[in-house]
C-alpha cells in the first residue's frame, strides 16, 4: 500500500466503484478485495469491507462503511483531457451509469464521488492570466461540460 492513499467511504458499493473506476480511466486498476474479520455495524463477517484501487494513477482505498456519511463536492477528483473527445467520454461515462452533470465541467457519479473533467486548454486559458483568462473563465461559467471549441474562441476573443 502507499504510504499516502485516498479513503473513500461507500455505503456497500466500494467494489462496483472500484471496477467502473478501473474500466473508465487510464492507469486504473482494482486491488485486493479485503473481507471483514466479523461483523460491524453495516455488515456481516465475510463482506467486503475495503478494496485498493488506483484511479488515474492515483491510490485509493473504498471502505464500505454504511450509510453514515456521504461524499460531497468538498472533494473531487480532477480528470485533465486532452480535447473534445477524450473530455466527452469520460463525462458521458460518468452521467451516463448513473451520474448527474453539474457546472464548469463538474459532475458526480451514481456513489456521488465528484469529478472535475477539465480539458487542458481551460487551465491553459485560466494560467494566461489577463483578459484571455477572464474570457475563457466567462465562457466556462455558462456550461456544465466543458465545450473545447468555446473555450478556444473565448480565449482569441
Amino acid at each position: 500500500m502507499a504510504k499516502n492513499t485516498i479513503c473513500l467511504w461507500f455505503d456497500k458499493d466500494a467494489e462496483e466503484a472500484a471496477r467502473f473506476y478501473a474500466e473508465t480511466f487510464p492507469d486504473s486498476a482494482v486491488g485486493a478485495a479485503i473481507r471483514a474479520p466479523g461483523d460491524y455495524p453495516d455488515g456481516k463477517q465475510g463482506d467486503v469491507l475495503v478494496v485498493e484501487f488506483t484511479v488515474a494513477g492515483v491510490p485509493c482505498i473504498g471502505l464500505n462503511g454504511g450509510p453514515t456519511f456521504k461524499h460531497n463536492e468538498a472533494f473531487s477528483f480532477q480528470i485533465s483531457t486532452e480535447d473534445q473527445e477524450e473530455t466527452d467520454r469520460y463525462w458521458n461515462a460518468i452521467v451516463g451509469n448513473g451520474g448527474q452533470e453539474s457546472e464548469c465541467g463538474w459532475c458526480k457519479d451514481k456513489w456521488g464521488i465528484s469529478w472535475q473533467i477539465t480539458p487542458r486548454v481551460l487551465m491553459e486559458a485560466m494560467s494566461a492570466g489577463g483578459a484571455e483568462a477572464k474570457r475563457a473563465f466567462d465562457a466556462m461559467m455558462k456550461m456544465q461540460k466543458i465545450d473545447v471549441a468555446a473555450i478556444e474562441a473565448a480565449r482569441r476573443g
